[in-house]
């Protein structure tokens, strides 16, 4: 078992609650990463499911859990012949902090009928530069569980030099030997800076939702993340990312709605 799986472990209790413990290690800041808090949800849902992968996860973010035991409630919705609807509430101290709905099926190992091709070409891995380690009281505790190098245009905002457009695009992977799996491609689609940094907006930026879609199991390999948002407006702003993997398949997408918070 990796440290990321350790990190995300759900526990059975009954057939519809489970314990997780909420690791430190995936702090931005203080709060933990929403990727991360959905893969803990995801192994919950996926173990009293019939079918192994969380194909789609809309996810409500209510408040911040702190790190820490917390519990799983599942509600199950619909069983039919090729997928399960099931609600997922993150509850801490009797109350909820993550509403879920999520769908689980079985996914094969199919070739798409179609597929387009990314907006945006990546450069080759070894033109690609990591952001610099975080200070220590910055309590940045989620950048040492995975590997970011990005695509250079998109981390202007570093040096005071902006793109002037929402974007952030990255080589991913994680930090411990890992193939990517769906758990992980959770934590992958929340994984980038937020978009508005390259627009010249810095600080924290809260989700409020956050929905993605698994659509296909990635090959191993480092995954391609591609964020870019539409607009920014009466303080909040979209986000929406896809994940490649190593062989050129589009393996996840995202779309959430955030917060612009203060500099």
């Amino acid at each position: 078992m990796t440290k990321f799986d350790e990190a995300t472990q759900a526990i059975r209790v009954d057939e519809t609650t489970y314990d997780v413990c909420l690791d430190p290690g995936y702090s931005i800041g203080g709060p933990l990463n929403g990727g991360y808090l959905m893969a803990a949800i995801l192994r919950a849902v996926v173990d009293a499911s019939p079918y192994v992968h969380p194909v789609s996860t809309a996810a409500q973010f209510l408040r911040a859990p702190r790190p820490g035991p917390a519990r799983v409630r599942l509600e199950p919705l619909k069983t039919g012949r090729t997928a399960t609807m099931t609600r997922a509430t993150l509850v801490q101290d009797d109350a909820a902090y993550i509403e879920a709905l999520v769908t689980t099926a079985t996914l094969g190992g199919a070739a798409s009928e179609w597929a387009g091709a990314p907006a945006v070409a990546m450069p080759p891995v070894e033109e690609c530069v990591a952001l610099p380690d975080p200070k220590p009281m910055s309590n940045m505790t989620l950048n040492a569980q995975m590997r970011l190098l990005f695509d250079p245009p998109t981390i202007g905002w570093l040096t005071g030099e902006p793109s002037g457009r929402p974007e952030s695009r990255a080589y991913f992977r994680m930090a411990e030997p890992q193939d990517p799996d769906p758990f992980v491609l959770a934590l992958a689609v929340d994984a980038l800076p937020p978009v508005v940094f390259s627009a010249g907006r810095r600080g924290w930026a809260p989700t409020v939702e956050l929905t993605w879609h698994l659509r296909a199991l990635p090959a191993p390999g480092w995954l391609i993340l591609a964020g870019q948002g539409r607009l920014i407006r009466d303080g909040w702003f979209d986000e929406d990312v896809e994940v490649w993997d190593s062989e050129g398949n589009l393996v996840a997408q995202s779309r959430q709605l955030a917060r612009l918070g203060r500099s």
